[in-house]
């Protein structure tokens, strides 16, 4: 297979740096598709796929929106991911594991495994219990093409609570960031990106530039942009010009375009689709402009 960072970077070169969340929070499906019900998810989610498609180069579904509704809202994560593949959307998984030994294995194995039951292209991981565990994600990463996410700062407003204290005398996030080139040269393909990505949040980014000082070869995924706060020039502060664009990754949106003024009301999958794809489209400009490039949208 295609190495994950290069398949990324195709797709964004393409389609431009967005990145669309799928986040079914509580009590804002629209009624239109059965509501917060498992099977309202499950179809407003596939529709969220059909809006991207085209559109973007790929979605993250937030893994804990699904799993408060139990093995249903579980299946539904996994019929919609599916659709995602199909779509010939890359998905990011976000459910931030992280742990030691055999239950790292385990998780990697369900989200990054050959046969894998939830279809993932790359899965967001916490670090912060030590390199060890992030060992069977890189294996994984390496022997089926693969892409791991490492939260190195991130978009909270607590992320400074820990991440931001001095660790002999640097920050803790950039002593992260230092730690992590080894894994991710094991990751790197034919672009010369690598598939080991880090978390980078758009509220920060002076740190976003200090990161990549220190990284880089590694695609970022940026939250923090709309809905949180930060402009499209704060979400690209880390990017790489290349020539007469930015790249080096994506940035995340997730409630700015699944929830669009009105599109909780809609009357119509027809009125809820088209304000989806206009929020969308919007996201797209607005960070495409400042990246330097124009996104191609197929109908």
């Amino acid at each position: 297979m295609t190495p994950f960072a290069d398949r990324l970077i195709d797709a964004t070169r393409r389609h431009g740096p967005l990145c669309a969340g799928v986040d079914p929070h509580a009590g804002r499906i629209p009624a239109l598709f059965g509501g917060d019900t498992p099977e309202g998810i499950e179809a407003w989610g596939i529709a969220m796929v059909r809006a991207c498609e085209g559109r973007v180069a790929c979605i993250k579904p937030q893994v804990a929106l699904f799993e408060r509704h139990g093995p249903e809202g579980m299946k539904a994560l996994q019929r919609i991911a599916l659709a995602a593949k199909e779509a010939g959307l890359i998905v990011l998984m976000d459910a931030k594991r992280g742990d030691i030994g055999s239950t790292a294995e385990g998780y990697a194995a369900a989200y990054l495994g050959k046969d894998a039951p939830f279809h993932s292209d790359a899965l967001t991981v916490n670090p912060y219990m030590g390199l060890d565990t992030l060992e069977p994600y890189v294996r994984e990463g390496e022997a089926n093409g693969k892409g791991v996410i490492v939260l190195v700062r991130t978009s909270n407003p607590g992320s400074a609570d820990f991440q931001s204290k001095d660790l002999e005398g640097a920050p803790l996030y950039a002593r992260v960031g230092e730690a992590l080139e080894p894994l991710a040269e094991r990751l790197v393909g034919q672009s010369g990106w690598s598939g080991l990505m880090m978390v980078t949040g758009a509220t920060g980014p002076a740190e976003a530039k200090a990161i990549r000082a220190l990284a880089p070869k590694s695609l970022f995924l940026v939250p923090g942009y709309g809905a949180q706060g930060a402009g499209a020039d704060e979400a690209l502060a880390g990017f790489t010009r290349v020539g007469n664009r930015l790249e080096g990754g994506v940035v995340s949106a997730s409630r700015s375009v699944n929830f669009p003024a009105g599109s909780e009301s809609a009357a119509s999958l027809a009125e809820w689709q088209a304000l989806v794809e206009a929020a969308i489209e919007a996201a797209q400009n607005d960070l495409s402009s400042r990246a330097g490039s124009a996104p191609v949208i197929v109908a």
